[in-house]
């Protein structure tokens, strides 16, 4: 039976990693991640985890320490956030190159420049095609959840991928909500015990991990990863099908809210959703069809089910807490317009970029959204798909 707990997003994942019980955590302090190592380590030192906690001098001899560990048969974890992965760029690459399934418990922040510490998504999009799952928040209960499923999806024979489980910096990782945690032994047996097939200290087998790859072999060895992350979507369905029994909470791809009978539609990712939601009740009191569509799953990106969940709307704005520098808008713009182009979709689209270095994003500018969205269901047309929110005159 679970237990009701006031805890922050930070503390929330904490506690996940420490009834997961992995076998190394590396990890080294950066805002706003620094608390989830802080209150790890504390967990081994008290001699509730039997993890072994390995401080380092940077992010990138973290996430290199997490490759070794892994690669010698070890379940690993770490934690960071903007700048620290940045720091482990090459790193990131090698680990999903060699099928290794590492968690990592990533904080978003915006990356440097100008500097800042609040949140975006600069960071997680920037790594989007590194080959990573990336699973995202909205708030501290699913940071939890989410990363409770984080091994039973990367660790899957048919995936074994590293897994990014995100949630946004300050907003949920240093807000303090009421959540559900689930019993420890639950949590055990339904994470499960980690018996990878190929691994170094296998005194069994000779293997050699991230050799060289001639041209006769590297576009082979990336069309299998490229087929793990399409088999990764059904198995986050599987995961979360089995979660929802130990836990009662259903998780998707995505999240459908008020979508079923709308006319104008707004696709987020993260803790903004939250204010999205409360836009749209509010809509939906005047008498205006407004649904959101909440990604959760963004690498391996949905495609045809999203393209699908907005097949019946007459305008869509996709929110990107992050610039892409495309001049075209931000990452999630881009996935979700190429969704729709190949499915030959009639909906109106246009991209909003918001909420950049931790601005705030207020109820009644998603209403403005939906009010503009109206306009130019009513035109036919978008003039500008390509427009910021929230800036100052």
């Amino acid at each position: 039976m679970g237990k009701r707990d006031r805890l922050s997003g930070n503390e929330a994942v904490a506690i996940a990693m420490r009834q997961i019980n992995p076998d190394v955590m590396p990890a080294f302090p950066i805002t706003p991640s620094t608390e989830i190592p802080q209150y790890f380590s504390s967990f081994v030192a008290n001699g509730q985890v039997d993890t072994e906690f390995i401080p380092v001098e940077s992010e990138h001899s973290a996430m290199s320490a997490a490759i070794g560990a892994e690669a010698a048969g070890a379940r690993t974890l770490t934690a960071t956030s903007s700048c620290g992965m940045a720091l482990m760029w090459e790193e990131l690459y090698v680990a999903a190159s060699n099928r290794l399934p590492i968690a990592m418990a990533l904080v978003n922040r915006a990356l440097s420049g100008p500097i800042n510490i609040n949140c975006d998504h600069s960071d997680s999009m920037g790594a989007r095609d590194a080959g990573w799952i990336q699973i995202y928040a909205e708030n501290n209960q699913e940071a939890y959840d989410n990363f409770i499923q984080a091994y039973p999806i990367a660790e899957n024979a048919k995936v074994r991928l590293p897994i990014m489980i995100c949630q946004d910096g300050f907003i949920t990782s240093h807000a303090v909500e009421n959540i559900e945690l689930l019993d420890d032994a639950d949590v055990r047996a339904f994470v499960g015990d980690y018996n990878p097939e190929h691994y170094l200290l296998n005194n069994r087998e000779t293997m050699a991990v991230g050799p060289y790859a001639v041209s006769n072999y590297y576009m082979e060895a990336k069309k299998q990863h490229a087929q793990a992350m399409t088999d990764t979507k059904q198995v986050v369905l599987d995961v979360a099908k089995e979660f929802a029994k130990i836990s009662g909470r259903e998780y998707g791809l995505f999240e459908e809210y008020r979508l079923d009978d709308a006319d104008y539609a707004l696709v987020i990712i993260g803790s903004a959703a939250g204010t999205a939601k409360d836009a749209v009740d509010a809509l939906r009191e005047k008498g205006v069809k407004a649904g959101l569509l909440k990604i959760r799953l963004f690498r391996p990106f949905p495609a045809e089910e999203i393209a699908q969940a907005l097949s019946h709307v007459k305008a869509v704005a996709i929110m990107d807490r992050a610039e892409s520098l495309s001049s075209q808008g931000g990452p999630l713009g881009s996935e979700v317009m190429a969704a729709l182009y190949r499915a030959r979709s009639q909906v109106l689209a246009v991209n909003y970029i918001y909420g950049l270095g931790g601005r705030d994003v207020r109820v009644d500018q998603i209403e403005d959204v939906f009010g503009q969205l109206e306009k130019d269901a009513a035109a036919g047309q978008i003039a500008d798909a390509y427009r910021y929110l929230g800036l100052r005159e």
